[in-house]
């Protein structure tokens, strides 16, 4: 059962257990934010929360519109207990009833015209069993997705880098005197000791430091000049649709960093200009407090194809780093995904080869990716462009038993009333821990596309994309789209014959 008894169900295929203490570390994160709120207004102002809450990287309800109006009151129906966090997907029982597709639709059809969000709202709702669409009210219609990109990311990283791989942060020598620091695309290294209990930080640079400072003084040098390799990636590190006050949301995009680049432990401090070399400087200070002088400051050089690696740390699992990455909607790994996804593929590690890499590779799972156009990887730059239909598309083909490789892409997104940015949604109600969902928010932008278990046992896959919201903060557009799931959740079943 989950916190304060409310219960959560998981999917997984037959026998095949895949849960770890990932939602233990999102929950982390919430109990970090409810302790630290005030501090939070104290730092950036009731404004910059707000502001945060926009972009889809707070847990907050904090927002500058009116109230919104008292809601309808929920369905009376009986909360059955969700099955524990071992649940597999074989176990949902195909005799289970499908929802009323008149009531769904009914459903789907209040949203879409509901004021509160906005003139332009496309509604797409799919049993994942069987593939069946249930209701489609615009579905094709390419919509401003947000945050909810993220489930293409996601997909694309699952599918092309696997759920084991690791990332390698090394320190070669290149010459004589001489070391490089080599970026592997770790931009969640920890500035003291590596935490095996962690994704950020599971790779120390206080780890790396104490390996090659022996395998130096073993060889008898105690002074080194330090170069810092950072080719992994290309092009900008910059989006050009991201605003400069973005980079409290997001840091420039490195083939390492320590802490995702942050400047202090406060969870939207702005991020380091130059995360590669600050980290290389760290490096240099760890070395020195081992008995190794580095000479100068580090500069940027390319290691030398064969040279000896001195010491390498790896980072947390990519399972572990896509689940944070969804179930946080950390934008800055999302985008380091996409270049890894690029790599992968034989794309340019950049923006523009990231992007055409994560839709191709969604294109290649067998998706219509019709109408799709993606400005970066995590749906922080506007101008990104997905049918509600494609993200329910990915979502059905991840639970398929057909694809048990791309399972986590459902079975790690945030717990309605539980984990990451859906901490405090869906905390009452028939649909409290039955919703795995990404959320979505930009200034006039709020959407969502998960899955929710019905009271029958059905489990649906659901997207929901308003981009025309106007400037009325985030309540209002989310209460929306919640009272939408739940009734889902709690939707009777198609009458009989």
């Amino acid at each position: 059962m989950g916190r304060a008894g409310v219960p959560i169900i998981s999917v997984t295929h037959g026998g095949d257990q895949r849960h770890n203490d990932g939602g233990r570390q999102a929950m982390a994160r919430g109990a970090r934010w409810a302790v630290g709120t005030t501090a939070v207004l104290l730092v950036l102002g009731a404004g910059g929360y707000a502001v945060a809450d926009a972009y889809d990287v707070a847990p907050g309800r904090l927002t500058l519109a009116s109230p919104p109006p008292t809601p309808a009151p929920f369905p009376t129906a009986d909360v059955a207990p969700a099955p524990d966090v071992a649940a597999v997907l074989g176990e949902l029982d195909p005799q289970a009833p499908l929802p009323s597709g008149e009531a769904v639709a009914a459903l789907a059809a209040t949203a879409v015209a509901d004021p509160r969000l906005g003139s332009s709202t496309t509604v797409v709702v799919t049993d994942v069993l069987t593939g069946q669409v249930i209701a489609d009210v615009g579905g094709r219609q390419p919509q401003e997705p947000a945050s909810t990109t993220k489930i293409l990311t996601a997909a694309a990283a699952t599918e092309v880098l696997g759920p084991d791989a690791t990332l390698t942060t090394s320190v070669v020598q290149a010459a004589p005197g001489t070391i490089v620091l080599v970026g592997g695309g770790d931009m969640m290294l920890a500035a003291g000791a590596g935490d095996p209990a962690a994704v950020n930080g599971r790779a120390g640079l206080a780890d790396l430091a104490a390996q090659v400072a022996q395998a130096l003084t073993a060889a008898g040098v105690t002074q080194v000049t330090l170069g810092l390799d950072d080719t992994l990636f290309t092009g900008p590190s910059w989006n050009p649709g991201w605003a400069p006050d973005h980079n409290r949301y997001v840091a420039p995009i490195s083939a390492l960093a320590i802490d995702i680049g942050h400047t202090s432990d406060h969870p939207y401090s702005v991020r380091q200009p130059d995360p590669a070399l600050e980290a290389a400087r760290q490096l240099a200070r760890a070395l020195g407090e081992r008995g190794v002088a580095v000479v100068g400051d580090p500069v940027r050089m390319t290691a030398p194809e064969g040279a000896t690696r001195l010491g390498a740390v790896e980072s947390a699992s990519m399972r572990e780093i896509v689940r944070l990455t969804v179930q946080e909607s950390e934008n800055t790994i999302a985008e380091v995904l996409g270049r890894l996804v690029a790599i992968a593929t034989g794309e340019a590690a950049s923006f523009e080869g990231a992007t055409r890499a994560v839709v191709g590779t969604v294109a290649g799972l067998g998706l219509d990716t019709t109408g799709t156009v993606i400005a970066d990887c995590s749906g922080l730059a506007a101008g990104s462009r997905i049918p509600a239909d494609l993200l329910v598309d990915v979502l059905v083909l991840a639970g398929s038993p057909a694809h048990p490789e791309l399972l986590p892409v459902v079975d790690d997104l945030a717990v309605g009333g539980w984990t990451g940015t859906l901490l405090d949604r869906f905390g009452q109600g028939p649909a409290r821990g039955l919703v795995r969902a990404k959320t979505g928010s930009l200034p006039g932008v709020t959407s969502l596309a998960g899955t929710v278990l019905t009271q029958g046992g059905r489990l649906l896959a659901f997207a929901v994309m308003a981009d025309a919201t106007g400037a009325v903060g985030q309540d209002r557009p989310r209460a929306a789209i919640d009272e939408l799931v739940t009734r889902l959740a709690a939707v009777p079943p198609a009458a009989a014959g």
